[in-house]
């Protein structure tokens, strides 16, 4: 069992910076992919970023890309979520998630939500234009 936390949402104006934590509990947060995913209102949810169980391996969605980045520490159970040159579309409640499984070169499901095991509650990220 592993329980997600996020922190860091919040109000910026457009083009500023925010860090989103993701805190898990449990000793085997290194066996985990972690990704983050959105979800704005009305829309559906939306994959954004993932980070293999060694943090060797990412990937992006094109809208994030060159602007947000994922990271871990192992030592410490977190993921982050570094976004850079917000936009007022960014704005979307940011959650974490957990998969048992590695990130191996051509995997595809990593941005498939329902695939994912574990998820955090979510923080709110505004941006303000």
């Amino acid at each position: 069992q592993v329980q997600l936390v996020e922190s860091g949402g919040g109000l910026v104006q457009a083009g500023g910076s925010l860090r989103l934590s993701c805190a898990a509990s449990g000793r085997t947060f290194s066996t985990y992919t972690m990704g983050w995913f959105r979800q704005a209102p009305g829309k559906e949810r939306e994959f954004v970023a993932v980070i293999s169980r060694g943090g060797g391996s990412t990937y992006y969605a094109d809208s994030v890309k060159g602007r947000f980045t994922i990271s871990r520490d192992n030592a410490k159970n977190t993921v982050y979520l570094q976004m850079n040159s917000l936009k007022p579309e960014d704005t979307a409640v940011y959650s974490c998630a957990a998969k048992f499984s590695p990130l191996q070169l051509g995997s595809t499901w990593y941005s498939k939500g329902t695939v994912y095991d574990y998820w955090g509650q979510g923080t709110q990220v505004t941006v303000s234009s």
